[in-house]
């Protein structure tokens, strides 16, 4: 029988040991990531969630998490921040190429698969930042309203 073990990355520091969650890197798990900060805000807040602006988080979170694993090189990091009246999502890659909207149709007007991600992120985001990163890649960060 085959065991199988789980790793998790471990940060030492004199005197403790702690186990950190590895950084979420797949669509999925980055939404999980954002119902559960979202969550957590509304209930400190005792605030209802508003479902339609969860639903718009959800969407941009997976978009920067595929854009980043098609054409970024992986996802590096991510970060949820949700303060205010907004959901901060921060997702980085390897790639330094900065993204673009591609067209639906090449020169000969046959339509081209995918392209879509960029532009939804754009139109639901508030603000949407590209940074470089000083070891190289780049971060996006999207603000989306949760009101």
């Amino acid at each position: 029988m085959r065991e199988e073990h789980l790793t998790e990355s471990v940060v030492q520091s004199p005197g403790t040991l702690r186990a950190e969650p590895p950084c979420p890197s797949r669509p999925a798990e980055v939404r999980e990531a954002v119902v559960r900060a979202v969550a957590e805000r509304c209930l400190a807040t005792r605030t209802p969630c508003d479902t339609d602006a969860l639903a718009d988080a959800l969407l941009v979170a997976s978009e920067l998490t595929t854009n980043a694993i098609l054409h970024g090189g992986g996802v590096t990091d991510f970060q949820v921040d949700v303060s205010g009246p907004g959901i901060r999502l921060s997702v980085s890659d390897r790639s330094d190429a900065l993204p673009v909207a591609v067209p639906a149709a090449d020169g000969e007007k046959r339509r081209r698969p995918g392209g879509h991600g960029w532009p939804i992120v754009c139109r639901l985001a508030r603000d949407v930042r590209v940074s470089d990163l000083p070891a190289g890649g780049k971060c996006i960060t999207a603000l989306v309203s949760l009101v």
